[in-house]
């Protein structure tokens, strides 16, 4: 059986040999036999900066467990018990729209059961897409097609590639297992906060790419879904780049929460979504340094990039960190003309010399009409076209010191940090592309931050807008996971309103195509 050994302290300075001598020493004065001890989880103690220490897990293998082991011994929990039907193969190919995380781990399922599907995604794949991508932040030419939150790998291949998730569901240990087989690095599988980063997920996207195209499955770049088709309730066909007909009695539709123009075709066709509350505010930007100082003391030149989590609770608002990206840098992420939009993006290595976090409020159906399920994605628009009019309508972000924007006063030079910003960015007002909600919010958990992290406000640089924290919009599906009132339509992931992000998007798209494969058995 397999047991974990929980609560090992290790100072900073430590070895791998180190943890697990100390892991083999407790199984001894408990004496039980075990052998192949690995490192299970791996987190930082830094709650007191006089004796910050890593705490480890280390699992192992023994025939026995004794009742007096005590606490620090546990048997341990099983992991991913994935049911993928294999005896049977489909009577059709499946489809898959988007190419993120919860279409790639639908299609790898889809695969694995026997049954590789045909997957179109409206972008160019990683390589060209990066590209593409670095050439609209030099040039400001933006591909509509192909940009940071379109193409493979989806939104999260520009991001900080955090594998955190709040979900409970034992898929997520097959996803990060699905990850470091496919040369993710290994310490995904213990880290209490792990991260690709990045670089390392395009990697791995690309491998996952490669496997699904040598067992059979079909994937097309810059193919844009343009309509759906049913029959007698039932999906029959689809359109692609408004002019390829495709027969479709499966789809698996993995958009990402950017795919406006494919909200609009499912609300044409009367499918049944509702409006979904998001967070909307700005990226703030400090020197690494200055963060880990703060998060570590004198402790900081032998620890990785500090992080930090904020949240400030008003009388009618909150405001929060949220994607906080250490050694990272600020992305333009706009997908639409005449919009501008933010992100945050880190390496691996987390070596760049900014820390960037967003800090927004959230945005609920009242605040704009909750009758209507496009009236969020018109809300993010709204604000997107004024920051890229205050930028100077030519694609600079608009940029802002966080003490005037709190002492609403214009920006003219920069004092404490330089942005790390990927394209153009000129000062402008940032309250010019906020509703007045958020910007009061914001100003408000400012204060409140300077006091649970000195000089915050005083060292913080803005840039606006950050508006694609999640979907607007959820589209409703019934207990077998399709689209209510068509038969063969699977909404699934961030885009549908039920993940967000990586890790909750991968097992989403695990928990549909085994959902399909099972009502295909019963049918």
């Amino acid at each position: 059986m397999q047991i974990v050994i929980q609560d090992i302290a290790m100072p900073v300075r430590h070895t791998k040999e180190d943890v697990l001598r100390a892991a083999q020493e407790i199984v001894r004065l408990h004496c039980v036999r075990a052998e192949n001890f690995q490192i299970y989880r791996q987190s930082l103690d830094a709650r007191r900066k006089q004796n910050i220490h890593y705490v480890y897990s280390v699992s192992a293998e023994t025939l026995d467990l004794p009742a007096s082991c005590g606490k620090q011994i546990q048997p341990m929990q099983n992991g991913a018990n994935l049911d993928i039907p294999t005896s049977r193969h489909l009577p059709y190919r499946p489809v898959i729209v988007g190419m993120g995380p919860c279409g790639l781990f639908a299609a790898y399922i889809l695969m694995l059961s026997g049954n590789p599907p045909i997957i179109l995604e409206r972008g160019e794949d990683v390589d060209r897409r990066t590209q593409t991508v670095q050439d609209f932040w030099n040039t400001g030419k933006l591909n509509l097609q192909s940009n940071v939150q379109f193409g493979e790998g989806g939104a999260g291949t520009f991001s900080d590639g955090k594998l955190t998730t709040r979900i409970s569901d034992p898929r997520q240990r097959y996803v990060l297992e699905t990850f470091a087989a496919h040369g993710g690095p290994e310490d995904i599988l213990y880290k209490a906060k792990p991260h690709i980063g990045t670089d390392c997920l395009k990697a791995v996207v690309r491998s996952m790419r490669e496997e699904l195209i040598r067992q059979g499955a079909e994937v097309q770049f810059n193919s844009c879904l343009t309509g759906i088709k049913t029959k007698s309730g039932k999906i029959s066909e689809i359109e692609i780049n408004h002019s390829i007909s495709m027969p479709c009695k499966k789809l698996i539709l993995a958009i990402g929460h950017s795919s406006r123009d494919t909200y609009q075709i499912l609300a044409d066709m009367g499918i049944p979504m509702v409006p979904k509350a998001f967070a909307a505010g700005v990226r703030v930007e400090h020197p690494q340094s200055f963060i880990n100082h703060l998060q570590y003391g004198s402790a900081a030149e032998n620890l990785p990039p500090a992080d930090y989590r904020l949240a400030y609770n008003g009388k009618e608002r909150s405001c929060y960190s949220f994607c906080m990206c250490p050694g990272g840098q600020v992305v333009n992420a706009s997908s639409e003309q005449g919009c501008l939009v933010v992100n945050g993006m880190s390496r691996y290595q987390r070596d760049g010399r900014n820390a960037n976090s967003a800090l927004v409020v959230t945005v609920r159906p009242e605040d704009f009409d909750g009758a209507d399920p496009m009236a969020g994605i018109a809300f993010q628009r709204r604000y997107e076209r004024l920051a890229f009019e205050i930028g100077g309508g030519d694609g600079c972000a608009p940029v802002q010191l966080a003490v005037d924007f709190m002492n609403d006063r214009p920006s003219s030079a920069l004092r404490e940090t330089n942005p790390d910003f990927a394209g153009s960015w000129r000062f402008a007002e940032l309250k010019k592309c906020l509703p007045l909600f958020i910007t009061q919010t914001l100003r408000e958990g400012l204060h409140d931050f300077d006091r649970k992290l000195r000089d915050f406000s005083k060292k913080g640089v803005l840039t606006g807008v950050e508006m694609r924290t999640s979907a607007p919009v959820r589209i409703l599906r019934s207990q077998m996971l399709e689209s209510i009132g068509v038969e063969g339509l699977y909404p699934a992931g961030e885009g549908a309103g039920y993940a967000g992000g990586i890790v909750s998007a991968a097992v989403d798209g695990i928990r549909v195509a085994q959902m399909l494969l099972e009502q295909d058995g019963m049918e």
